[in-house]
């Protein structure tokens, strides 16, 4: 097998089997922790603690260990946050996110730095396009990647579905379930008592492992960049180094059209965080009970994954102002829908519809707001993207950070609108856009994103 295809592979089943435990983990956190919020009050600081670390931790440990041991040592801050599960309260998940947190940047720039530089390497010796062959590179690590979402919520619902004391859901307690809920952290035992210690540890075991097993993979099996390509490793890392990316980061925001599009970055974080945190909360585990969590999750990575790869492929043909007016239709469809909605049992169907509807509205944000970026701001990627990923945090720790002091139904108000915002912001883009360049055919604003998604991926 060619080398450099050989270190992609070792690479993408590292992240494969790191976020099969991280994403699992991170939607069962506001259902397994209620305690005053604890589990969405960690997610809030460890998505706080990215932000802090993308503005200046890649580059320093990039120079210091090389891609390989960063993203070794990175992956160990993970484990770190799965360890501190086990015995949960404020002293163990206030401080483990943050680690996992300053270790999630360095983690994906050494990765887009590593497939960078060994697909210009193969590319030189083949004598193709550098961006031809870095691009199959993380398509092929997305290919795989992006399963991780399935695997990570089969584990927690299979390990959880082996509850003996399983119980039948009062109406009384359904009625604390959905949008007007009851502000009780006494939910989680409606719709089935907490899972037993035994399978907590059980699962929390698994996903150790499973991060153990990534940081050998890439300690044991990935190559070192060779001494011929530190040249090319360099010239990226001037690109990382701090104050070029915060200064470059905090001067984008001069563009008019960066400022308008702050809205519709920071609803994608809004609404992924209703998603993970509230609504797998005080619908799913509220009527349901904790084991259909990863069931449910299943079909929104499922969808999301299938929906990404089908609109990436079509918006040549469709244009984005069509594809983000179906998404801004289907997330308002699901939101008045969720405020309607009393979630009960006997209607399970409907528990998947609404993930599924989200997984379509997901890929349509993330692909299409990635490739807006990429065609908005071709001559200065690296600060348009620094943005992108300080906005979406933003709204991660938003999301987190309110969860457990409004109703639900209040924060599916805040999530409308600040989607109609980011349409009404998103429009006037597009007119500065099509004032600034009439005439231009859309066919000619092609953007290939392949080597610009990581950002959405904690």
């Amino acid at each position: 097998m060619e080398r450099n295809l050989k270190n992609v592979l070792v690479i993408s089943f590292g992240f494969l089997l790191l976020f099969t435990a991280y994403g699992g983990l991170q939607n069962l956190q506001s259902s397994l922790h209620l305690q005053e919020g604890l589990g969405v009050a960690s997610l809030s600081v460890l998505y706080a603690a990215f932000i802090l670390s993308s503005m200046f931790l890649p580059p320093i440990l990039i120079k210091k260990l090389g891609c390989k041991w960063t993203m070794a040592g990175s992956m160990c801050c993970y484990i770190v946050f799965s360890i501190g599960n086990f015995y949960a309260n404020w002293y163990t998940l206030i401080p483990t996110p943050v680690i996992l947190g300053l270790g999630g940047a360095p983690l994906w720039s050494a990765k887009c730095t590593y497939l960078t530089i060994a697909g210009n390497s193969y590319a030189e010796k083949a004598g193709k396009k550098g961006k031809d062959i870095i691009n199959q590179y993380f398509g092929v690590f997305f290919l795989i990647f992006q399963s991780s979402g399935i695997w990570g919520n089969l584990i927690s619902s299979l390990i959880f579905s082996q509850a003996s004391n399983k119980v039948e859901t009062s109406e009384e307690n359904l009625a604390c379930c959905g949008a007007y809920d009851c502000m009780s952290d006494t939910t989680n035992a409606t719709g089935s008592a907490e899972p037993s210690h035994s399978l907590i540890y059980t699962l929390l075991g698994i996903y150790t492992a499973s991060g153990v097993l990534a940081v050998l993979l890439i300690g044991v099996f990935l190559d070192q960049i060779k001494s011929d390509q530190a040249e090319t490793e360099k010239e990226i890392l001037e690109t990382l180094s701090f104050w070029s990316t915060f200064l470059a980061t905090f001067q984008h925001l001069k563009d008019k059209r960066q400022c308008l599009l702050i809205p519709l970055t920071m609803y994608s974080g809004f609404e992924q965080g209703f998603l993970s945190g509230d609504y797998t909360k005080m619908y799913v585990t509220c009527a349901l009970g904790i084991h259909y969590i990863g069931y449910v999750m299943i079909c929104f990575s499922a969808v999301n994954s299938l929906c990404s790869l089908l609109f990436g492929k079509i918006s040549q043909f469709t244009g984005r102002k069509l594809l983000f007016a179906l998404a801004t239709v289907t997330n308002t469809a699901c939101i008045i829908a969720l405020l309607l909605w009393k979630p009960h049992p006997k209607q399970l169907a409907v528990f998947f519809v609404f993930p599924a509807l989200w997984g379509l509205s997901d890929a349509i944000w993330q692909t299409q707001t990635n490739g807006l970026y990429g065609i908005l701001f071709e001559k200065n990627k690296e600060a348009a993207f620094a943005s992108y990923r300080l906005w979406e945090s933003f709204g991660f720790v938003s999301a987190f950070g309110y969860s457990t002091k409004l109703q639900v139904y209040i924060k599916l108000y805040i999530l409308l609108s600040v989607l109609v915002l980011s349409m009404v912001t998103y429009g006037a883009v597009e007119y500065l856009e099509a004032k600034n360049s009439p005439g231009i055919p859309t066919a000619t604003k092609k953007e290939n994103i392949g080597t610009f998604t990581q950002e959405t991926h904690m």
